[in-house]
């Protein structure tokens, strides 16, 4: 008897037998074909030549080149000390000048004034101290006489006598400061070097406040010895001391090497660059070399310790770490490193490693942890 919920049941297992059968098929191809495609990259491993180095401790030299900036050994810049009028210069730009020679003569006729103000009123004040010396001295003499003079008339006597003492030898302070105000008037070069800016021609206002202190009167500086001034980063300060020797080359000099020593290290990294400041004297008598020149500075990074080298085809740089390839009775071995500087092919490297290990020469992600390695050639 024909029923329409049975055919159709009837119709369905049919057709999942149809596609179950094939499918079922399909994945044991697939899943047979995979085990062979894994067979046979270890089968090829296992086949394969693999060429390897004896692990072996040396050291490595390389260079780290950056920039750095000569500056003047000493540079200032000169100013007026007293309100005044420029009245003669005696230097300009490109002088050569020596420590104490004078640079420029200032007028300031209100100090002259001054000045013979302050002396009138030192010679009254001193007037007036000896009379009061005087006066106690009498006063002095007679009090050895018992009964002639009383204690208070004398205490009286020395006291005044103190006072305008004191007030002379205010006086004379004051004539001390107008004084030394008037050798202001005369600039002189704190220490030897070339005048390499002046701001002002005879006539000018200038002083120590409001429009005539805008600009410094010169710019000196040293220029027979520079600095050469460097920023080392974080990672390159140990190569560096207080002995170390630097080569470096400007561009107005193409070709041509100059030498530097360190000699001041900052003993700190600046909290922006993270970088140290190291500072260098240059020699610079023919003053070929001038302030402000941009120079490429050559460290030499020579390791200090030996440390064990591998060609840079060694190393695996996976997504999980990084390791070489030991090789182990005759089996791969991943050994998780470290790498440090880089130089003609060879790396620095730093692990659970002996001297003597075999590692692979060419390693890749390819070959897994305990893979058999049977034909393994050690060459140098």
């Amino acid at each position: 008897m024909y029923h329409p919920y049975t055919n159709n049941m009837n119709n369905i297992k049919a057709f999942a037998i149809t596609i179950g059968i094939p499918a079922a098929l399909f994945f044991s191809s697939c899943s047979h074909t995979a085990g062979k495609s894994e067979k046979k990259i270890e089968n090829a491993q296992e086949e394969a030549a693999f060429a390897a180095v004896a692990l072996q401790k040396g050291k490595i030299s390389s260079s780290l080149q950056i920039p750095g900036e000569l500056i003047a050994y000493q540079q200032v810049d000169i100013y007026a000390k007293v309100s005044s009028f420029v009245k003669k210069l005696h230097v300009d730009v490109g002088t050569e000048v020596s420590q104490g020679q004078l640079l420029a003569t200032m007028e300031a006729p209100e100090i002259s004034s001054q000045l013979a103000g302050a002396e009138s009123r030192v010679k009254s004040q001193e007037a007036v101290y000896l009379a009061s010396k005087a006066n106690y001295d009498r006063l002095y003499n007679t009090s050895l006489t018992p009964g002639t003079v009383s204690k208070n008339d004398l205490d009286i006597a020395q006291a005044r006598m103190k006072s305008d003492q004191a007030q002379w030898e205010a006086g004379k302070a004051a004539y001390r400061e107008i004084s030394d105000n008037r050798n202001y008037l005369e600039i002189r070069a704190p220490f030897s070097g070339v005048i390499s800016a002046r701001n002002v021609s005879a006539g000018a206002y200038v002083g120590p406040t409001g429009k005539g202190s805008e600009f410094p009167l010169f710019t000196l500086q040293e220029q027979k010895k520079l600095r050469l001034v460097i920023s080392v980063p974080e990672a390159y300060t140990g190569y560096l001391n207080g002995n170390s020797e630097v080569n470096f080359n400007v561009k107005a000099f193409t070709g041509r090497k100059f030498t530097a020593r360190v000699n001041r290290l900052s003993g700190a990294l600046d909290a922006r660059l993270r970088a140290q400041r190291i500072e260098m004297d240059v020699i610079n008598t023919d003053k070929k070399l001038l302030p402000g020149m941009i120079a490429e500075v050559n460290i030499p990074m020579n390791g200090s310790d030996s440390t064990f080298l591998v060609p840079k085809a060694a190393i695996v740089n996976s997504t999980v770490n990084v390791f070489v390839v030991r090789v182990t009775d005759g089996k791969a071995e991943r050994v998780q490193v470290q790498t440090g500087r880089e130089a003609n092919g060879k790396v620095e490297i730093y692990g659970n490693l002996n001297e003597g290990d075999t590692i692979l020469a060419s390693a890749n992600e390819e070959i897994r942890e305990g893979a058999a390695l049977k034909q393994v050639k050690i060459g140098q």
